[in-house]
């Protein structure tokens, strides 16, 4: 039962960090312009590998 919801809390967080990161895209291209970047993709990443080690 805990796994069944850990796993749907990472899917949902996964799901939300995409949606973040589609949603900040312009201010992420912006900020690309002016010299620096925004680091979603690591956080994109790192929910990313926690939700494929617990389908295992």
């Amino acid at each position: 039962m805990i796994s069944r919801a850990y796993h749907a809390t990472l899917f949902a967080l996964y799901q939300l960090c995409i949606m973040i990161g589609i949603v900040a895209m312009p201010l992420a291209i912006a900020a690309r312009q002016a010299g620096f970047t925004l680091p979603v993709h690591r956080i994109l990443e790192n929910v990313e590998d926690a939700y494929e080690a617990a389908q295992h």
